[in-house]
């Protein structure tokens, strides 16, 4: 199969979006497929990318770590055009995966969306944010995943919720998958020699991207509560973003800057020596969808102390192959932590062992076949071939049809989240694809 991957992040920014498309897209390289990427520019991107097409875009936006797209120029058609896609996979509902739904409408190709976010977290980073932008951001993605033919929920709880909002496209749970023979093994001693880390250090350990969604002041708060009661155990985080700040902050405040550690972002290859390092896995956000690094950190046989929250729930199973609590209380985590710290060695080789199988069950081969299966059903059900004359008129026609749907999608998403009251979440009727309007063909705009 050709398919095209269209994302407004991938490497090399850190995130678990970047990830899940960078791992997907190795997947299937992997098996003889071929996978077009279309993604903003990044500082640091390669400049020799195979099979990637870079949108310019503006860096940074509104303080954050991400790029926002500017406007598709008209080399991405070229590139398309030669590439003969076959599938077309948008990873956003927003920027380019307006460009997303262009493309599919003007190939006649199927639709996939992948929903990795609960897009209602991060309005932080837009000016005005308020109840009603998040309302908005909801109507957004919900609309969206009504105009495409099949659509991915991360885990079961985001499918459930999908539904809850008025998601009428079929709905399969694809989890991001975790490459376990990668994280199975690891060197632990080596990590911690690197890092200064004595080897009989007890080690609480955390993998993110450094940002308010993913609630790491709480997180610090916590940690630093449970090693103020266990003077040789020391924190590590992975990642770096805007809020390494906020963590040290509360260390140096508890006096416990000194058992703090720093590792940045990491190749997999030290990731996988990192989860070996740690102890103990902890992971406070209340925004994902997954949580990959969760399951990346049961193939390394890490006992997880998690929030309870969508996508979590489906991983962690309390007091199996960690601790799931549903009070975000400072006292219960630390207590948490405590509690793996504490148990008896079989009873931790047991947990270990339950984590290993867990991350064996979204292994990124199950993941990946269940992903091609739905793509080759997609790729059943589409139009037979017809003359030339024909496609180009109905490329035409979709072109016009596309730009009027997203057009009125965006003014009646706005509608219902700038509605006084408690909105009801609106779903399309009749499901027409047509009406006036004009547009450039792959513009973003």
């Amino acid at each position: 199969m050709n398919i095209v991957m269209v994302t407004n992040t991938f490497t090399p920014h850190v995130g678990g979006v970047a990830r899940s498309i960078e791992s997907f897209t190795a997947e299937y390289r992997r098996r003889g497929h071929r996978v077009l990427v279309v993604a903003p520019e990044f500082p640091g991107t390669p400049d020799r990318e195979k099979d990637v097409f870079r949108i310019p875009a503006i860096q940074n936006f509104n303080g954050s770590d991400f790029s926002v797209a500017l406007p598709v120029s008209g080399l991405l058609h070229d590139a398309l055009r030669d590439f003969a896609p076959q599938i077309v996979h948008s990873h956003h509902p927003y920027l380019l995966g307006m460009t997303a739904l262009r493309v599919a409408r003007y190939y006649h190709l199927p639709l996939v969306f992948t929903h990795h976010t609960r897009y209602e977290e991060y309005t932080h980073y837009v000016p005005l944010d308020s109840p009603k932008l998040k309302r908005f951001v909801i109507e957004l993605a919900t609309r969206y995943c009504n105009l495409c033919d099949q659509v991915f929920a991360p885990s079961r709880g985001i499918e459930t919720l999908l539904r809850q909002r008025g998601v009428s496209t079929p709905i399969a749970v694809v989890p991001t998958g975790v490459r376990v023979e990668l994280f199975s093994r690891g060197d632990r001693a080596g990590f911690r020699r690197a890092m200064g880390l004595g080897q009989d250090t007890f080690l609480v350990g955390h993998v993110s991207r450094l940002a308010p969604e993913k609630n790491q002041r709480f997180l610090a708060e916590a940690v630093a509560a449970f090693l103020r009661d266990t003077p040789a155990a020391r924190f590590l985080v992975v990642g770096q973003g805007p809020s390494e700040a906020d963590i040290r902050a509360v260390f140096a405040r508890q006096g416990l800057s000194d058992r703090l550690a720093f590792a940045g972002v990491l190749t997999p290859e030290h990731l996988a020596d990192a989860y070996h390092a740690m102890d103990v896995f902890a992971f406070s956000s209340r925004s994902e969808t997954q949580g990959m690094v969760i399951t990346e950190a049961m193939a390394a046989g890490l006992p997880v102390v998690a929030l309870e929250a969508t996508g979590v729930e489906d991983v962690v199973r309390d007091r199996v192959n960690g601790r799931l609590l549903g009070e975000e209380s400072v006292a219960s985590f630390a207590a948490a932590l405590a509690w793996v710290r504490d148990l008896p060695p079989e009873r931790l080789a047991a947990m270990r062992r339950a984590a290993r199988r867990t991350a064996d069950a979204f292994s990124l081969a199950a993941t990946a076949d269940r992903a091609l299966a739905c793509y080759e059903r997609l790729l059943s059900r589409t139009l037979p071939s017809r003359t030339e004359e024909d496609a180009a008129w109905e490329r035409v026609l979709s072109l016009i049809r596309t730009q009027w749907e997203i057009t009125r999608e965006l003014a009646e998403a706005a509608g219902v989240a700038l509605r006084s009251g408690e909105p009801q979440v609106a779903t399309r009727e009749g499901g027409g694809r047509s009406g006036p309007g004009s547009g450039e063909m792959l513009s973003g705009r």
